[in-house]
């Protein structure tokens, strides 16, 4: 826990820096690649997504350290060769987990937040899950545990496996030759990404594309079909906690009001989309038609409320590095109610965005608790005698601040005067 915290203080960073220099080379070429709000709700997923990752919280039905204790049939050194078939074997697991999140109705709902973004740029690549409360494929590893590839070896190479598929989620990276024929580039995951229904459920590779050319799932980019990104039945929200169990509510509410009892059991695992015929009559729900000719979700904007939305996302991002940076010292329960602060700021902050009438309320309980535990520890959890108590008045200041400028957005603001749509 505490060293994949460390990990990520140093690597997001760098992600962060990345999505600033692809949005100013954008605009640099004249193309528009990203959203501002979309950016923010993008950025404060991978915010939530971590904070579930380094506390542990989605639980392994099968581990990769049982299959090697009970399974390994050798005992291997940990040399050059052993990270690189470990590798191999992880990208043939992520390859088949991610086809299988694709074609079955419950899995769906573990990804559907990373393909819920109307655009495509590097900051949809931290688009990821909290709704994971089960791993069920850890015996897709059962090719390393076999050979008795050691358990820290996976745990070294399954981040770097992961980090390495944020690069390609960008428009600004053409066609990479022969390089296009072994690993998944940009080309080939724009078409993942992609609703137009030529593209639609390719290119799984995470890393290597030769898996999709090898199971007939591969899909190259063609130049009279441009790519339309999203998903059919549009999430219409910028909040990524909503979004992450839209898929998993709109099933609960099919099995529930069916009147078959077979369909109240099969949807969960009919394939995506699936739903009983006499619900989807009776409650039919909007999908996008025509790739071509669907309407972006946006909402009522201005500068003054871009720039407030980003001071929130930051000055929580702060809070999180303070998290990680300090996660052993802060110990369980508190880290679980630091982290669960942090998820609580991004829904209210992100129903701010949606310009919800009720987001003031959000905010004003998510401020009375970081008040409260305030006044509970003394501090904010240890600030005090590990950076001075500047930090724990930045943080009581900015819960009393937060109501008022989200009070004041909600009450007072004069909005723009156009649709909540953006056409294609």
């Amino acid at each position: 826990m505490e060293a994949y915290a460390q990990v990520l203080n140093y690597t997001i960073p760098i992600f962060l820096l990345l999505i600033l220099i692809e949005t100013l080379a954008a605009r640099k070429l004249g193309k528009t690649v990203s959203n501002s709000l979309d950016s923010v709700s993008s950025i404060s997923s991978g915010m939530t997504n971590v904070i579930k990752d380094v506390l542990g919280l989605t639980i392994s039905l099968l581990t990769y350290e049982w299959l090697v204790g009970h399974l390994a049939i050798f005992e291997i050194r940990s040399t050059l060769l052993t990270y690189l078939i470990t590798f191999l074997v992880i990208d043939f697991k992520g390859y088949w987990t991610h086809r299988w999140e694709h074609k079955i109705n419950i899995l769906w709902n573990r990804h559907v937040i990373h393909h819920s973004s109307e655009e495509f740029n590097l900051s949809c690549g931290l688009r990821q899950t909290i709704s994971t409360v089960f791993d069920y494929f850890a015996f897709l590893l059962l090719p390393t545990a076999v050979i008795g590839v050691p358990v820290e070896v996976i745990a070294v190479v399954a981040p770097i496996h992961l980090f390495l598929q944020f690069w390609y989620h960008t428009q600004l990276i053409g066609r990479m030759g022969w390089l296009e024929n072994i690993i998944v580039t940009p080309s080939h995951h724009r078409v993942h990404h992609a609703i137009n229904k030529l593209y639609m459920d390719k290119n799984f590779g995470q890393i290597f594309i030769f898996w999709d050319k090898l199971f007939g799932t591969f899909q190259e980019e063609l130049e009279d079909e441009p790519c339309a990104y999203g998903i059919t039945r549009p999430a219409r929200t910028w909040n990524p906690i909503k979004i992450n169990f839209q898929h998993f509510w709109l099933m609960t509410k099919d099995a529930y009001y069916t009147q078959s009892w077979k369909d109240k059991f099969r949807i969960w695992y009919k394939p995506t989309g699936w739903r009983p015929v006499d619900v989807a009559e009776k409650y039919p729900v909007y999908a996008i038609s025509n790739p071509r000719g669907f309407e972006k979700y946006s909402s009522p904007t201005s500068p003054a409320f871009n720039l407030w939305a980003w001071t929130q996302l930051f000055f929580n991002y702060g809070l999180l590095i303070y998290l990680f940076a300090n996660i052993m010292e802060i110990g369980i329960p508190l880290a679980f109610i630091y982290g669960g602060y942090i998820v609580a700021s991004v829904y209210a902050y992100t129903e701010l965005m949606d310009r919800n009438p009720r987001a003031w309320i959000y905010e004003l309980v998510k401020s009375a608790v970081g008040l409260a535990i305030i006044f509970w520890l003394g501090d904010w959890f240890g600030s005090g005698s590990n950076l001075g108590a500047w930090m724990t008045v930045a943080v009581a200041s900015y819960q009393v601040l937060s109501v008022l400028v989200v009070s004041y957005f909600i009450h007072w603001d004069e909005k723009p005067n156009f649709s909540n749509v953006e056409s294609v």
